[in-house]
C-alpha cells in the first residue's frame, strides 16, 4: 500500500522535486502523508484516481492498479479512508487507518 503511493509520488516528480513521508496519531487513528513536489492531480481526473485500471502513465508503464489496491486495503480490509489534496506546489495523498478494528470507520471518511 505504502510502496503504490511512494511509487506514484516518484513517477509524478520525473526526477525531482521533494517526497515528504510523515505520520502521526489523530484520535483514534494513525494518519500516514506521502507528499510530492510533482505537477498534482487535475482536478477532472480526481474522482477517477482509484478506480481499477485508470492511470495516465503510458501504455506498458503502469496498469491503474496501484492507487486501487491501495483504496481496497485502507478503506475495506483496514477499515480506514484515503483522499488526496492538491494545493499549488504539491500533492498530499493521506491515509487513515484505526489504532483499533474494534471501532467505527477512520477519521476522515
Amino acid at each position: 500500500m505504502w510502496t503504490n503511493l511512494i511509487d506514484n509520488a516518484v513517477d509524478a516528480m520525473d526526477g525531482q522535486g521533494e517526497l515528504v513521508i510523515r505520520s502521526r496519531k489523530e484520535g483514534q487513528c494513525i494518519a500516514m502523508e506521502v507528499e510530492d513536489t510533482g505537477p498534482g492531480i487535475p482536478d477532472s481526473i480526481k474522482p477517477k484516481i482509484f478506480d481499477a485500471f485508470f492511470t495516465t502513465q503510458s501504455p506498458g508503464k503502469g496498469t491503474g492498479l496501484g492507487l486501487n489496491v491501495t483504496f481496497n486495503i485502507v478503506e475495506h480490509r483496514h477499515r480506514g479512508s484515503i483522499d488526496v489534496e492538491k494545493v499549488p506546489l504539491k500533492t498530499t495523498c493521506r491515509a487513515w487507518l484505526p489504532v483499533s478494528l474494534t471501532g467505527g470507520r477512520a477519521a476522515g471518511s
